[in-house]
């Protein structure tokens, strides 16, 4: 048989070289684990002390704290440093919330019923807390503008309460009263995207006892319409949006619990979306999160396990949103969060996990790269004229041989 056939497609007389990118196997190294709080339920990274790296905040559950872990240039973390919180800090999220271009945070306490605000001190040190009540039992906070006046507002899921609570910014890292707005039953989670691109961030909200997701589109000046409801998987706990398909617009990642899979569901680009699949390589997942992890220009997916205390990896096989299991990674003890940012800084992106029942975070470094793109002759990263040239004289001028083996 040709070796050549399964590469080439000669059509109307063009050549087209069908290029794929190999990832070197493992993805991601074994884990390493660092201590922080009792029980960390949530973690975020952002570059809080300014000096170009990714470092890491965990919300701890049981010990009523955060802990600050720096980054220390190489993917490896000093120590965690610890702030107070309210009683059972349940969700984390960072974003500079007072204006001063450095990386504050936010927390929901599920106990306690209200959002706190850590202005950074520039430094990756962190102020008092300034608490606002939200309602009962707030399970994730979500940072961005709202209303469209340049700052970042709070959008928070309160479970008990059935709504999303808006808390817009007055500029400088404080915020006016909560603004409720209803969802569906359970809300469990929030992320913010603009959905219908009209240019503002829209919600949707996982609700785990009516087991749908809710979209409340932005008026425009951080106000919602109604929410619209899609089904979902059963107990969704968990979203997280990104462009999956490659058409231009924001899909959705669903993680549900009791049915134990991910619902994927795609935007019609107005905001409107339907299930397209389902994926059940995982046992029971508690987080999600989009980037692309093999370098191949998609968007895949690394979802926490807690039934086999794994981080699973869904690649995005063709970018058109259909994924398929690249393998699972060992965590520690209840992998509960997942987040995904370059820690060692080699262009490409790693992994943090907080492990709720070993008091740790686990950060599995990527090793996928470099890539190699078959046929790429002249080493541009992808298939030009010059590398279709140099197929064309190996076919005939018995040139080295092009096609990756």
């Amino acid at each position: 048989m040709n070796q050549l056939a399964p590469k080439l497609i000669l059509a109307s007389g063009i050549l087209l070289l069908a290029a794929t990118a190999q990832a070197l196997d493992p993805l991601f190294d074994a884990a390493v684990n660092y201590a922080v709080g009792v029980e960390p339920y949530s973690i975020f990274s952002a570059d809080f002390d300014g000096d170009g790296d990714f470092d890491l905040a965990t919300a701890n559950w049981s010990s009523g704290d955060v802990s600050i872990l720096l980054n220390n240039g190489d993917g490896t973390f000093a120590p965690a440093i610890s702030y107070g919180t309210g009683d059972a800090p349940f969700s984390i999220f960072s974003a500079d919330l007072d204006g001063d271009n450095d990386y504050d945070l936010a927390t929901a306490s599920f106990s306690y019923d209200y959002v706190s605000v850590y202005l950074n001190n520039g430094d990756g040190t962190f102020a008092a807390e300034v608490d606002y009540d939200v309602g009962s039992a707030p399970t994730s906070v979500f940072a961005t503008d709202l209303d469209g006046d340049s700052d970042n507002d709070l959008a928070v899921a309160v479970s008990n309460h059935g709504r999303v609570a808006i808390l817009k910014n007055h500029g400088n890292g404080t915020f006016a009263q909560a603004v409720m707005y209803d969802t569906d039953a359970g809300p469990y989670a929030v992320f913010a995207e603009d959905f219908d691109g009209d240019g503002d961030k829209d919600l949707a909200v996982p609700n785990y006892i009516s087991d749908n997701v809710s979209i409340l589109k932005n008026n425009g000046d951080g106000t919602f319409a109604p929410a619209v409801n899609y089904l979902a998987g059963e107990t969704p706990f968990i979203v997280f949006s990104a462009d999956f398909d490659g058409d231009g617009d924001y899909d959705l990642a669903v993680g549900n619990d009791t049915s134990n899979d991910i619902s994927i569901l795609i935007n019609d680009g107005s905001g409107i979306f339907a299930l397209a699949d389902s994926y059940t390589a995982v046992t029971q997942p508690q987080s999600i999160f989009a980037a692309d992890l093999d370098g191949d220009g998609d968007q895949d997916l690394a979802v926490t396990d807690v039934g086999t205390n794994d981080v699973v990896i869904l690649l995005n096989i063709t970018g058109d949103g259909t994924f398929a299991s690249a393998g699972n990674y060992g965590t520690g003890d209840t992998p509960v969060t997942v987040f995904a940012a370059d820690f060692d800084g080699d262009a490409d992106f790693d992994l943090a996990v907080a492990n709720y029942h070993s008091n740790d975070v686990s950060i599995l470094l990527n090793q996928s790269g470099p890539y190699a793109v078959c046929g790429d002759i002249d080493g541009s990263g992808g298939i030009n004229i010059l590398d279709v040239t140099h197929l064309v004289n190996y076919l005939y001028k018995n040139v080295p041989d092009p096609i990756c083996q």
